[in-house]
């Protein structure tokens, strides 16, 4: 047994650094020392809402399923790993016999672990046991903050399976949270050619922008709805995605988008029921789609974000220390600062 640090959402609002300890990597594990780990939407729904879309918390409960680290210590049964490699990691655990796995959709699975969820601990803390199937390497250059944005990225490409974007295609993101930033990021890099970036948060448009998006749009302070019809000439944009899954953000992404357009809702809504409009989706014979987390995307997000470092880098705005996770969490669920994308690192004290 080891002693670590390990940070627990104790309740609303409320986090606590405490020791504990974890057994020595059992056979066919890696014990990784976790270095990074990226803070997200989901996590702050745990946060501020004590639960997400029905789920409810179980305090003390251990979030984060973002990680990046290295490798500390393998296993009975073992063999690829060494200590210190580089690693970011699927923080799913599926069984792989279920009718869902064994169709190739491992996020459905009828047996699925997440670390982070309720008594599935996650990864705010500095050392994790997981299989090693879930390591993914990570290539020199692409340090730990930066491979933190592997398990979102893959989030976004999922996404992308469903919404299928075309090359000279157009498309909304209602949402400039990272998950929305990365949304626009591979739109851009798969050929659309106009993306509308929406969101009420000042910084959070400037983040848009620098990442690739043509236009951000302040919905508090234009008509949203008019204003892309108004420039596609009335016939609305391809592709949505909701990323944001908040106000009217439901109800405009059907409302923009052209006849026979797709739309994806990755977002997460706070309520348990939300309305839909049904009539503008019939008349439009719309394909909408809702996304669940990633399916063995990581690998595909790695490799785009080692080749496309400098175009994702920008939307890590902020880092603090395990031990200011509290401050990190307020930080976030106020907006301040031009915070974008958050990122704990577990190695500094």
């Amino acid at each position: 047994m080891s002693g670590m640090r390990v940070a627990e959402l104790i309740a609303l609002r409320q986090f606590r650094v405490v020791e504990r300890q974890i057994a020595g990597p059992g056979p066919g594990e890696v014990r990784v020392r976790v270095q990074a780990v990226g803070i997200c939407g989901s996590d702050m729904h745990s946060y501020a809402e004590g639960g997400i879309g029905g789920k409810l918390c179980a305090y003390p409960m251990v979030p984060g399923h973002e990680p990046a680290r290295a490798v500390a210590k393998t296993g009975a049964g073992v063999s690829g790993w060494q200590p210190g490699d580089s690693v970011a990691c699927e923080p799913a655990l599926y069984c792989y016999h279920c009718e869902f796995c064994m169709a190739g959709r491992h996020n459905l699975c009828l047996k699925l672990r997440f670390l982070s969820s309720p008594g599935e601990p996650g990864f705010f803390r500095d050392y994790v046991n997981l299989p090693a199937r879930n390591l993914l390497a990570l290539p020199p250059g692409l340090g730990a903050k930066e491979g933190s944005l592997v398990e979102p990225l893959a989030v976004a490409l999922h996404s992308m399976k469903f919404g299928q974007p075309r090359p000279g295609e157009t498309a909304a993101v209602f949402g400039a949270g990272p998950i929305g930033l990365l949304t626009a990021a591979v739109l851009k890099l798969s050929g659309v050619s106009r993306v509308w970036a929406i969101d009420p948060v000042p910084a959070r448009r400037e983040l848009a922008r620098q990442i690739g998006a043509d236009e951000s749009l302040d919905p508090k302070a234009v008509d949203v709805v008019r204003q892309i019809l108004a420039d596609t000439a009335k016939r609305g944009v391809d592709l949505v995605f909701d990323c944001a899954a908040k106000g009217e953000s439901l109800r405009q992404s059907i409302q923009v988008v052209r006849s026979a357009g797709r739309v994806v809702f990755t977002g997460i809504p706070s309520e348990m029921e939300s309305p839909i409009d049904f009539h503008s989706w019939r008349r439009k014979e719309l394909a909408m789609f809702q996304v669940r987390r990633s399916n063995h995307e990581g690998e595909q997000a790695r490799d785009i974000l080692a080749a496309n470092l400098s175009r994702f880098a920008p939307l890590i705005t902020h880092t603090r220390p395990l031990g200011q996770i509290a401050q990190a969490f307020a930080q976030l669920d106020r907006y301040e600062d031009g915070v974008g994308k958050s990122v704990i690192d577990c190695s500094a004290t």
